[in-house]
C-alpha cells in the first residue's frame, strides 16, 4: 500500500493494513512526518507535490490518495504532479474527495447519480481531481475508485474551542442539513472499497444519518458539558460569521451511503452521531 499525504487517517489505515500483514509506504511533504512514520514501521518518500516530483513506481500498488488540494484557486496542481511523476500500473488507485461536490442540493436526498454543482473553491479543487484521475485511469486501464466523504469527526475532530468561545449558530429552523462520518469508519471504509469498490465507481461515504448544522454543534456541546452555543438569524450570520462558514451555511443537502452499505454489507460501528460521541466521552448523554 501506498498512501499519499499520510496524516492522522492515514495513519488509521497503515495500521489497519498492517495489522493485516501488508506492507506500507507513504508519500508525506515535512521532515517531522517522515520521522514519526518512520517510527510506525512504514517506509517513507518524502516530497512536496506543490512542485514536479522525481518519477514514482506504482507498478502493484494499492494507491490511496489522500493529500489535500492546494489552499487556494479551482484546480488541484498536486494530484497533478503525482499523476506526472507515476510508472508502472496499480492495482487500484482511491481517491478521497468531498460530498461537496454536489454544491447546494436544497436539503434533498443525495445519491451518486446526483450530477456535481461545485459552489464552493474548495468543492471545485477536489472536482478538478478526480476528474484528472478519472482520466488518467482511463488512458492508462487503471483501477480507480473515488469516495466523496462527508465531514469527519473524532476525538480530536470536535469543534470545542468554538462551542467554548460561545461563537453563534445559525438558528434551529435555518440551519442547513449537514453529514458526517466518524474517523474510524472512514478508515475501515477505504480499506473495504480497496478490496471491494468497483473500476470507476463513485461511493458517498457517510453515516447516513444526516442532521442540521445546529443539531451537531449542540448536541456535541451536550456530551461535552457545555452549555448550547447562541443562535442567529441568516441576517445576522451574513454580517458576524466568516465567509468561509457562510458558504457552508449556503449548502444543505442529505447524503444517501445505501451503494458504500450494500457493496460493503458491513453495518458502521458509529451508525449514528450519537453512537460516536458516547465512544468519544465514555458515557452516554446526560
Amino acid at each position: 500500500m501506498l498512501i499519499i499525504g499520510c496524516g492522522d487517517i492515514g495513519r488509521r489505515i497503515a495500521h489497519l493494513a498492517q495489522r493485516k500483514g501488508e506492507g506500507v509506504s507513504a508519500l508525506v511533504r515535512t521532515t517531522q512526518s517522515r520521522t514519526e512514520l518512520q517510527k510506525l514501521g512504514i517506509d517513507v518518500i518524502q516530497a512536496d507535490l506543490d512542485d514536479e516530483i522525481e518519477a514514482l513506481d506504482i507498478d502493484g500498488a494499492r494507491v490511496v490518495y489522500l493529500a489535500p488540494p492546494p489552499r487556494t484557486g479551482v484546480e488541484d496542481w498536486r494530484m497533478r504532479h503525482l499523476l506526472q511523476a507515476l510508472t508502472g500500473s496499480p492495482e487500484v488507485f482511491l481517491y478521497l474527495s468531498t460530498t461537496g461536490v454536489y454544491g447546494d442540493c436544497n436539503g434533498e436526498w443525495v445519491d451518486e447519480s446526483r450530477p456535481v454543482a461545485p459552489q464552493a473553491d474548495r468543492a471545485r479543487r477536489r472536482m478538478h481531481a478526480e476528474q484528472q484521475l478519472s482520466s488518467a485511469a482511463t488512458l492508462h486501464g487503471w483501477r480507480h475508485v473515488i469516495m466523496r466523504v462527508a465531514g469527519i469527526y473524532g476525538a480530536q475532530r470536535l469543534p470545542l474551542q468554538r462551542i467554548k468561545e460561545r461563537q453563534p449558530l445559525m438558528r434551529a429552523d435555518q440551519a442547513p442539513f449537514t453529514n458526517r462520518i466518524h474517523e474510524d469508519d472512514l478508515a475501515e471504509t477505504i480499506l473495504g472499497l480497496l478490496e471491494m469498490g468497483g473500476s470507476g465507481e463513485i461511493y458517498n461515504v457517510t453515516d447516513g444519518h444526516p442532521g442540521t448544522m445546529s443539531d451537531y454543534f449542540s448536541t456535541v456541546a451536550r456530551y461535552a458539558g457545555l452549555p448550547p452555543p447562541p443562535e442567529i438569524d441568516m441576517r445576522q450570520a451574513e454580517s458576524e460569521m466568516s465567509a468561509g462558514m457562510m458558504s457552508y451555511l449556503r449548502e444543505s443537502r442529505r447524503i444517501s451511503n445505501r451503494k458504500m452499505v450494500d457493496l460493503l454489507g458491513a453495518k458502521l460501528r458509529y451508525a449514528t452521531l450519537e453512537d460516536g460521541l458516547k465512544a468519544i466521552f465514555g458515557r452516554r448523554r446526560e
